[in-house]
């Protein structure tokens, strides 16, 4: 049966939602994260006040020199004023919020999120209503992975480590040319990969090339995940193409255009918020999916605080049941602490606003 859902449907539920705003400011978050804690995670809190009350965003931008410029400059953005979600979404296209010009350009999205997402949350905390309540959907159990990327020399003692803590946990991992045949086999033998992200569609220095010797391990090790973002080259393809009904996509993924862009369409994708921007477009592409019957599995990238919870909330409102790479952020930290919560998570909606009660 054909699916009656149009996109923009959903934006509409929250397009006219009045907001008011009078002023902002932002507050650091850092933390270590890596199986070895070999980095600095920085992120922002974006806080936009009026009438009582506060919504808060998160900026996951994943340069800290951006961070870092963001956190020092006053706040002089115009973003005060009585507006409604969609007119404040039209100003906000017309700042530059950044002071300083980001590393990549398309990585603005991050930022307009972090804006976005906070605007959503104060103008549904204006009106003493919650997000699930708007929308007409239950927050439902949501089901997550943890998403590591193992150490150089390549080991297994993080997996590991991590199943003895809790045997029930699924992974997205990220197969690297150093992992050689006996680590693929031990961690095959796990049966606990829902996702092999192989990260050929980033630009340098974040992605790796294509490599086909390991994609075919991939593909063969792991016949029941995902894989996600791979090269498809002359060497890749027929490795490639028997799996193809497996293949998902994430870093090439910035609107529904893009989808629509790909050259076969895929039975799922993964879904960033940062990465749409707005909450239009991620909306919008909630509405393609469904009519499209594209599954979709919820994405973060490394957010500290407010913002994991809301791609978390998101998550268990339109996906909860997928792979979801949304694990409360000390999943994300060296060692795991036995109490963390495991999935599936069951957090409760606030009351008012875009955030967990």
């Amino acid at each position: 049966m054909a699916s009656t859902v149009t996109v923009g449907q959903t934006y509409a539920l929250v397009a006219d939602l009045p907001l008011q705003i009078e002023s902002y400011s932002v507050a650091p978050l850092s933390a270590t994260m890596g199986v070895e804690g070999e980095r600095v995670r920085r992120t922002t809190l974006v806080r936009l006040s009026g009438a009582g009350e506060e919504g808060i965003g998160e900026d996951a931008t994943p340069v800290e020199e951006d961070q870092l410029a963001f956190q020092e400059a006053a706040p002089t953005l115009p973003v005060a004023g009585d507006w409604t979600l969609d007119s404040f979404s039209s100003h906000l296209a017309a700042l530059d919020l950044y002071p300083t010009p980001p590393a990549h350009d398309r990585l603005r999205s991050f930022r307009r999120w972090a804006f976005e997402s906070a605007a959503l949350d104060l103008a549904l905390r204006q009106v003493g209503r919650s997000l699930a309540d708007v929308l007409g959907r239950e927050a439902r159990p949501l089901t997550f992975v943890n998403s590591i990327h193992l150490p150089d020399p390549p080991s297994f003692e993080p997996i590991r480590e991590r199943l003895e803590l809790f045997p029930a946990l699924r992974f997205k991992l990220d197969p690297t040319p150093g992992w050689d045949d006996r680590l693929i086999a031990e961690i095959a033998e796990t049966g606990a990969v829902d996702t092999a992200d192989l990260k050929s569609q980033y630009p340098p220095p974040f992605g790796q090339p294509a490599d086909p010797r390991l994609c075919e391990a991939v593909v063969r090790a792991f016949p029941n995940a995902w894989i996600e973002d791979p090269a498809i080259t002359p060497e890749t393809r027929p490795v490639l193409e028997p799996h193809m009904d497996r293949v998902t996509w994430d870093g090439v993924l910035w609107s529904i255009a893009d989808i629509e862009r790909l050259e076969v369409r895929p039975r799922a994708i993964n879904i960033k918020p940062v990465r749409f921007g707005t909450v239009q477009t991620l909306f919008g592409v909630y509405d393609y999916c469904a009519a499209n019957e594209i599954a979709m599995y919820g994405g973060g990238f490394g957010e500290l605080g407010v913002g994991r919870h809301q791609i978390q909330y998101l998550a268990s409102l339109f996906h909860p049941d997928t792979p979801n790479d949304v694990a409360p952020s000390d999943y994300n930290l060296p060692k795991l602490e036995p109490t963390l919560a495991t999935s599936p998570l069951t957090e409760v909606p606030a009351r008012t606003g875009f955030r967990w009660a």
